[in-house]
């Protein structure tokens, strides 16, 4: 094998290699050699066919496949005698004259190919001891106990039956209708026994106004609209109404917050329901907290690492990130053309094309950290947040399991945010971030859109 670097500028590196024709064919009548006592033709007996024989019948196809993995061996060995890293996998050439590549297959000439790769920056990790960082925490306060028990109750509101009252906002009306347009039923428009909050807005536009007032047994016609944009495109936009039968109007009763109201959430009383709430929202705010100082962290480790950046990664990133932002402004009927838009395209794709940036960057940062500190990412880990993921989808466990067993690269999506919080941890270890007391306001204002506290899945090479 001769390799000759042909370019290196910046972090682009281009490489000549020459595989010998020589090599090439040992290759080859070592695989045939293999293939002896495999294989069996007409007219030869299990191992007795003749190399030569067994050349001429399998020589071509066994000649692509050691091309194959004579590229792919090389491109490694080329690699690792370099000792360079690519940010992503090299761009291989092969000769594109067809006689040329005959001539390689029938073992006449040399394999002559060229590898283009950008390489990963070496750069100097900051100390991490000197980071400055400052942990925010704030105390739960009887009344943010309070406020959330009170809402406990009222998500477990109970009704009970109004005699002889009209239905009003808040109440529950039990109703059967039968939905027609034009005067003909339409599928799905019917129903029986059919709960409805009023006020909750859960019905087509105009259905819960028009059982407002209504009592128990009455009857009564209900016209409601259904949206431009209803699912269902034979109903889309049009009027209905609702032939309506009024069985029940209960009125909402909420809790009295006491032990008893405790026991019914499986509590032994008051007092240890509002231990568990407090408990709740104290880890609450320790996520909020994490969070800030998670960001406190990568914009220190942004601002004090200076390196020339793969164009290859930031082009990725950027894609992903603009990808996204189309996708998102298309599902909001949006466009740069806009009136409201505050920013233009342009201004947009340099922000993006910032945030690309940054993210590849901390990315190298925090994968170097997490080299020099060792840190890896358990078997035991990864099954914890399949498990985690898998329950997401209730009922499509097995083809979770599967998507991730069968698409290149779904786990490394899994394995990325955990050696993230890994390495944060890591990073938090050595830097001893001071604790600092602060309102419950100023803990949970919300980070700046803007920002981004998360870092580009370090190359997995």
């Amino acid at each position: 094998m001769q390799v000759t670097e042909t370019n290196a500028d910046g972090l682009k590196r281009e490489l000549a290699v020459i595989l010998p024709a020589s090599d090439l064919s040992a290759r080859v009548d070592q695989r045939i050699d293999e293939m002896k006592n495999r294989v069996q033709l007409k007219g030869f007996r299990k191992g007795k066919v003749p190399a030569t024989h067994l050349r001429k019948v399998f020589g071509r196809s066994v000649m692509a496949e050691v091309l194959q993995e004579a590229v792919e061996e090389t491109t490694r060995k080329a690699l690792d005698e370099r000792d360079e890293r690519p940010a992503m996998q090299p761009k291989v050439d092969l000769p594109e004259d067809e006689a040329e590549i005959e001539n390689v297959i029938a073992g006449k000439s040399d394999l002559k190919f060229s590898m283009a790769y950008e390489i990963l920056p070496k750069f100097e990790l900051v100390d991490l001891s000197t980071l400055t960082l400052e942990k925010l925490t704030a105390d739960v306060e009887d009344k943010a106990v309070d406020d959330a028990v009170s809402e406990i109750a009222t998500r477990n509101v109970a009704f009970e039956p109004a005699e002889d009252r009209a239905a009003e906002e808040g109440d529950r009306v039990t109703v059967d209708f039968v939905g027609k347009i034009d005067g003909e039923a339409f599928e799905g428009g019917t129903a029986e026994d059919v709960q409805i909050v009023l006020g909750q807005g859960n019905f087509i536009p105009g259905f819960e106004d028009g059982l407002t007032g209504a009592k128990a047994d009455e009857e009564r016609i209900v016209t409601a609209n259904f949206p431009e944009d209803y699912q269902a495109e034979n109903l889309a936009g049009k009027a209905a109404q609702f032939e309506c039968k009024v069985k029940e109007v209960a009125s909402p009763k909420t809790p009295e917050i006491n032990d008893e109201f405790a026991q019914t959430l499986g509590t032994e009383n008051l007092a240890q329901l509002r231990e568990a709430v407090s408990t709740q929202i104290g880890s609450e705010y320790e996520q909020v907290s994490r969070a800030k100082l998670k960001r406190q962290l990568l914009d220190q480790l942004d601002e004090r690492h200076t390196f020339e950046l793969p164009p290859t990664l930031v082009d990725a990133e950027f894609d992903g990130l603009w990808s996204e932002l189309q996708k998102q402004m298309e599902q909001n009927g949006k466009s740069f053309a806009d009136e409201d838009q505050e920013k233009t395209e342009d201004e947009t794709r340099a922000e993006y094309k910032g945030l690309a940036e940054r993210r590849v960057r901390l990315g190298l940062v925090i994968g170097e950290i997490g080299e020099q500190g060792q840190i890896e990412v358990t078997q035991d880990e990864l099954r914890q947040a399949l498990v985690q993921q898998t329950r997401q989808f209730p009922g499509q466990e097995k083809l979770v399991y599967e998507y991730y067993e069968k698409t290149p690269g779904a786990i490394s999506q899994l394995r990325a945010p955990i050696f993230e919080e890994k390495v944060v941890d890591y990073i938090l270890s050595k830097a001893d971030p001071a604790e600092k007391k602060v309102s419950v306001e100023e803990l949970t204002t919300p980070l700046d859109d803007d920002d981004d506290a998360t870092a580009a899945p370090a190359p997995a090479v």
